[in-house]
């Protein structure tokens, strides 16, 4: 839980513990520039019986908790998105066998997508949520489902697709933050900020001057 916000040192860094170029895309998009972008290697594997919220926020706080001994008077911002259709965990598409078994299972169904966030303030104090979004797919064609994988936009994300692409067409509706199924849940994310003394609306505003 956040605690009241306490006032951070001038000019306190922020950290981004991730290698996505999505969340990096969506923290500018509210004007939050990292100072630096920190990836953090980890086993994403889902521990055995591992629930998708519990996943999601483990693997947040662990990215955070990898480089925080290497960032100690820095903001440090982590986050891992999960898939989910039900308690099954999604794995992220590396190869087209994958993508396809995780499209087909997706098919005419609603499924979760949970973004866990974890943030640790230079003084310590730690500040953490999953969000959960609702998402529809379309019942897929063989051709919509071949014409998918074609494009290649699946390599690399969790459950097979990315909603920001051409997903976009195959996904009716939504329940819930759009950005957190990018990669990012952004008002939650500016809420953990500014819960911690993050000073993020005067970082904004400062950039457009």
């Amino acid at each position: 839980m956040c605690r009241s916000p306490q006032a951070e040192p001038p000019g306190a860094d922020l950290v981004l513990a991730s290698a996505s170029p999505r969340r990096l895309d969506l923290l500018r998009q509210i004007g939050v520039e990292p100072a630096r972008v920190r990836p953090a290697e980890l086993d994403e594997t889902p521990l055995p019986r591992e629930l998708p919220r519990v996943h999601a926020k483990r693997l947040a706080r662990a990215k955070a908790e990898a480089i925080a001994a290497e960032e100690p008077g820095a903001y440090l911002l982590a986050a891992d998105t999960v898939v989910a259709l039900g308690r099954r965990i999604l794995p992220k598409a590396e190869d087209a066998a994958t993508a396809r078994d995780c499209l087909q299972r997706l098919s005419g169904r609603r499924h979760s997508v949970l973004g866990g966030l974890a943030l640790r303030a230079p003084d310590g104090r730690w500040a953490e949520r999953v969000v959960v979004t609702a998402v529809s797919f379309k019942r897929l064609s063989s051709e919509e489902l071949e014409a998918y994988l074609a494009s290649g936009e699946w390599q690399g994300k969790a459950g097979g697709y990315a909603i920001q692409g051409r997903a976009a067409a195959l996904i009716p509706w939504i329940g819930g933050s759009y950005s957190n199924v990018v990669g990012l849940p952004l008002a939650e994310t500016a809420k953990l900020l500014t819960g911690l003394g993050y000073p993020l609306y005067k970082t904004a505003y400062a950039e457009r001057r």
